[in-house]
């Protein structure tokens, strides 16, 4: 999906990712970036409106699952950070030394967020007697809470989700949408009687994550993360991977199971139908503006973006043609704009005195999905003229415009649809494989940059690292769809249907 072509008006060819997609971030005015803090950008009306539109079908499918909506306080006491990093260190030793959690003592390393918050340590001019952080996501505070309100099975499952600000202080190179300091963040933590309740939520987790990809239009790639690769402080942790356009993966969604690990250290019990005190179950689920950012890197090209039309802030963009020949021109045109939108598509007139390719070009670089032209010749005929984004002009009757829009629209989402499953095709690729000779790991063949490698994996972590070691990628994990039929581990030989993933992240 990488184009090929000319820059136009300052935007450089998406063959060069690395130079069209900050460009065209600006250029389109989803974010300024020029805000005096590294990696907090401001977001333009545009661009806003875009994530408010995602933050929408996300509410949409928590409604459908039963999720209430909180909002906890940003501000978070140190004390409990000091817990959750006990909880997580403690968890990471004994993942590291293969022994129970339970038979491990307490481990003193620091872990969790810890290097990565930002600190409040006064107010005003007075030193706080404890200090205070700026919430990197939201375990802590929500869960302390939860101890207070959960007494009983009756109370069971609880399901909450937010849409806030968090933040950490990433220390790599910023990218807007991908890699920021401020980070949009849904986030969504539920709490069951068992382990049977909470595996039954992350199966209702990544049937969320599908029919949000469905609208946003692209696919990607469902990995059960390796052991070395799980958040610490979770039992098992499944990543979901937009492959961009340059070959690297962009991880959009994480989904955690936690079993009791969570509530054994927030103390979070319940009273179960005998009378016996029981220890909860939990999970968490959390997505952010790399949704956005996927969104622009998939589907764009040369000329701007291209906005699936489940999220594009306007849908159809009107122009009167020759408005100063017929005065009838422009308020037909708006009579029609609010016949539009009064079906509910999010529709706009431009009806600057511009040329028309000027115009053409604005709207093509934010990507919106329907040009709609009317001129005096349209008039006498009771016709318009449709341009999709996504290629294609077709001269159309105005009667029955609105089913006619909304056809179109659905035509511009399967476009995309096919266009993004196409581009993801293209950059997976079969492992070429490795052999050993003597106690070294050689590729059977040599990789090419870009792309991402699949393969069947039966290994150990070991295994792994002898993997990643020879590639210089990172194994994503166990994939979400298995081979049909057995292949040979690339590492080991042992038949398996397990298939995983190498590539490089951002």
């Amino acid at each position: 999906m990488a184009g090929s072509g000319k820059a136009k008006r300052g935007i450089p060819p998406k063959s060069d990712l690395n130079a069209w997609y900050p460009a065209i971030v600006e250029i389109a005015d989803l974010v300024d970036k020029r805000y005096p803090i590294k990696g907090m950008d401001v977001w333009k009306p545009y661009g806003w409106k875009a994530m408010t539109l995602i933050d929408g079908l996300t509410r949409s499918q928590m409604r459908r699952t039963g999720h209430e909506e909180y909002n906890f306080p940003l501000l978070v006491p140190e004390d409990l950070l000091d817990k959750e990093n006990q909880l997580v260190s403690h968890l990471k030793a004994s993942r590291d030394t293969g022994i129970d959690a339970s038979e491990l003592r307490v481990d003193e390393e620091e872990a969790g967020f810890k290097k990565e918050v930002y600190w409040v340590k006064h107010g005003g001019d007075t030193e706080l007697e404890v200090p205070m952080f700026l919430r990197p996501t939201s375990e802590t505070p929500m869960y302390t809470m939860f101890s207070l309100w959960i007494r009983s099975h009756a109370d069971l499952p609880l399901k909450t989700f937010q849409i806030v600000n968090t933040f950490r202080y990433e220390t790599k190179q910023t990218r807007s949408f991908i890699r920021v300091r401020e980070i949009h963040f849904f986030e969504a933590h539920t709490v069951h009687a068992d382990q049977d309740g909470a595996t039954a939520q992350i199966a209702e987790d990544a049937e969320i994550v599908q029919r949000l990809l469905h609208e946003l239009c692209f696919p990607a790639i469902v990995s059960k993360r390796p052991s070395w690769d799980t958040f610490p402080g979770a039992w098992h942790s499944t990543a979901v991977d937009a492959v961009m356009p340059n070959g690297r993966t962009l991880q959009v969604a994480t989904y955690h199971h936690y079993r009791d690990q969570w509530a054994r250290a927030f103390n979070l019990t319940y009273e179960d139908r005998n009378g016996e005190t029981q220890f909860c179950h939990q999970t968490t689920f959390g997505m952010s503006e790399r949704l956005l950012g996927a969104i622009v890197g998939m589907h764009g090209d040369d000329s701007g973006l291209i906005m699936p039309p489940s999220i594009a802030p306007i849908q159809v963009i009107l122009m009167p043609v020759a408005a100063h020949s017929d005065e009838n021109v422009t308020p037909r045109v708006e009579a029609l704009a609010s016949y539009l939108q009064d079906s509910g598509f999010r529709v706009q007139v431009d009806a600057r005195d511009l040329r028309p390719g000027t115009k053409h070009y604005d709207w093509e670089i934010k990507g919106v999905p329907i040009r709609l032209e009317i001129g005096p010749r349209d008039l006498a005929s009771s016709q318009c003229t449709i341009t999709l984004r996504t290629g294609g002009k077709i001269e159309s009757p105005l009667e029955g415009i609105s089913s006619t829009i909304r056809q179109y629209l659905d035509s511009v989402s399967d476009e995309l649809r096919s266009r993004a499953h196409a581009h993801a095709s293209e950059l997976i690729r079969t492992f070429p494989g490795l052999s050993q000779t003597a106690d070294i790991w050689k590729l059977d063949a040599a990789l090419e940059e870009g792309f991402v490698y699949e393969l069947a994996f039966d290994g150990n972590d070991a295994d792994a690292e002898v993997l990643e070691k020879a590639t210089g990628l990172t194994l994503l994990g166990d994939c979400a769809q298995p081979y049909p039929e057995p292949i040979p581990c690339a590492v080991t030989g042992k038949l398996t249907t397990r298939r995983h993933h190498l590539a490089r992240m951002y």
